[in-house]
């Protein structure tokens, strides 16, 4: 796993958390938020996960 996988995958949860957080308290504005997050942690592992698919086929 990269740094960017890494970093990714905590964004998603920290997100994931936020926006339970939101539910909980019911502030749409931190769920909305908690859900953009995780959204944007998603999106950074996929890239990592691209990255390291061409790390590994040699087209760095």
């Amino acid at each position: 796993m990269n740094k960017q996988q890494v970093k990714g995958s905590v964004k998603e949860a920290a997100g994931e958390v936020q926006e339970q957080a939101g539910k909980l308290i019911g502030s749409k504005e931190q769920e909305v938020k908690g859900h953009a997050r995780e959204q944007a942690g998603k999106a950074e592992k996929k890239s990592g996960d691209l990255k390291g698919v061409l790390r590994e086929s040699g087209r760095h």
